[in-house]
């Protein structure tokens, strides 16, 4: 389940409880925006849409996120769904749906100057599309051009060329992005060298906490269009991206035989090289395979 297909899903929600009587006064198409929990909170999405029609539906944040919550409880893909901070409403999705969201973003395709997260079509402006273009894991060798991609990365993020120009991860957020690109990309190849590659899973156990951490940052990157914002999300992947690999090796060691958590691992890996190739893409930086 993408951050669209369940803002799709609280709409319908929402208008089941107010034909049940449960809240009113709601706007006809309210905007919901559903991104990873803040704070590292509980679950795999949130959203505060509680807080923006608490007014007009004569109630709380708290009463019309415990409307929400109770009936999200029975919607198909959701685990389950609590109330955090007085309103926000968090989701945990199923290990189904879960899955299904690693393998859409393995597959997921961006083209330069495409636009990952515009609005769809049919007038839904929570619906996000991947346009068709090249290959995200490139089957070529991709090198990186710093004379071009750090003007183009400093551009968008405000940073200075010359700290830029460091090129280590602590020094250069461009550095981290596109080393955590190479990473993921070497790992798949890797895993696929060893007989293990990349099979989706939505077990918890399978990928850990950094794992769940890391895909809620995967699919809220379809809605982030503006330079900054996405050069700085691409900057929080790539550091979720390294406490996951760093918290569960995702290739097997020494004798040890490749199993299902290496391979559900590796699917976030290849998840992850789509996502921060198809963002450095919109922003004309290159996604080196090799560094």
């Amino acid at each position: 389940m993408t951050p669209a297909q369940l803002s799709r899903t609280l709409r319908h929600t929402l208008r089941c409880a107010q034909a049940a009587g449960e809240v009113r006064g709601l706007p006809e198409r309210p905007r919901i925006v559903v991104e990873s929990p803040p704070r590292r909170g509980p679950g795999d999405y949130a959203t505060g849409i509680a807080f923006r029609i608490a007014a007009q539906a004569g109630a709380t944040p708290r009463e019309v996120a415990d409307v929400l919550c109770a009936r999200l409880g029975r919607a198909e893909g959701v685990a389950s769904a609590e109330v955090v901070g007085g309103g926000f409403v968090n989701v945990t999705l199923d290990e189904g749906a879960r899955g299904a969201l690693v393998r859409e973003l393995m597959g997921s395709r961006a083209a330069p100057g495409a636009v990952p997260g515009a609005p769809g079509e049919g007038g839904d402006p929570d619906a996000a599309v991947w346009p068709e273009g090249a290959e995200v894991l490139p089957r070529a060798r991709v090198e990186d051009d710093p004379a071009r991609d750090i003007p183009r990365w400093a551009e968008a993020t405000g940073e200075r060329p010359e700290a830029l120009a460091v090129r280590t991860e602590r020094s250069s957020s461009l550095f981290r992005v596109q080393y955590a690109h190479a990473r993921a990309c070497a790992l798949v190849r890797a895993g696929r060298e060893l007989g293990a590659g990349p099979e989706p899973s939505g077990r918890q156990t399978a990928v850990g906490s950094g794992g769940r951490r890391l895909l809620a940052l995967l699919a809220d990157r379809a809605r982030i269009t503006e330079p900054g914002p996405l050069a700085r999300h691409l900057d929080a992947v790539a550091g979720a991206f390294a406490d996951f690999h760093d918290a569960g090796e995702p290739l097997p060691r020494g004798d040890e035989k490749p199993g299902a958590a290496h391979r559900a691992r590796l699917a976030l890996a290849e998840a992850t090289a789509a996502v921060l190739a198809g963002g450095l893409s919109q922003l004309g930086v290159t996604a080196p395979a090799h560094i």
